[in-house]
């Protein structure tokens, strides 16, 4: 065998050995292990549709669906009334649901008029996509859901559209 060949099959043999060793530690590091990202989140206050200041801190120590939406978004507008669904179900098993919207509060407040949701509304303005790809989503898509367990660490994320059926899921696992 060439020195070259040699080179080439060490080299090879060491990057897939590198391989089954980060996947091996990925399989077995904690699926709720806290994040840096999550943590930050829990420190963060939102101005809500009434012109409040939403500390977030209040809704840790019970399951969080947090959803970012906006309403130039169809998905996000299709999926709303499925959300507000799960939170009439889910909360009298200690489930809460915050709505961020990455938009403006007009027409936040227009489309509420039309489309009331029994769950809070907060203003997560443009630094909203920022905080989607802090959370998880890398591209910044909306919409996009997330779920924070009653640890306040992120248990299950959705880029796209969620559907009740998954969420009366997760509510029951």
């Amino acid at each position: 065998m060439s020195p070259i060949s040699r080179r080439l099959l060490l080299a090879g043999a060491g990057a897939g050995a590198a391989l089954v060793g980060a996947a091996l530690a990925w399989r077995r590091s904690p699926a709720n292990a806290p994040s840096p990202a999550a943590e930050a989140f829990w420190s963060r206050r939102f101005v809500g549709i009434d012109g409040q200041e939403l500390d977030v801190a209040r809704w840790r120590g019970k399951p969080l669906l947090l959803n970012f939406w906006a309403t130039w978004c169809p998905p996000c507008v299709k999926e709303l009334p499925e959300i507000d669904q799960f939170h009439g179900e889910a909360k009298a098993k200690g489930w809460q649901v915050l709505g961020l919207a990455v938009d403006q509060a007009e027409p936040v407040r227009a489309f509420l008029k039309k489309t009331p949701l029994d769950f809070p509304i907060a203003l997560a303005g443009p630094q909203g996509l920022a905080l989607v790809r802090d959370l998880g989503n890398p591209a910044g898509g909306l919409p996009f859901s997330v779920v924070f367990n009653e640890q306040g660490v992120i248990s299950w994320r959705r880029m796209g559209v969620t559907r009740l059926e998954e969420l009366r899921q997760l509510a029951s696992s």
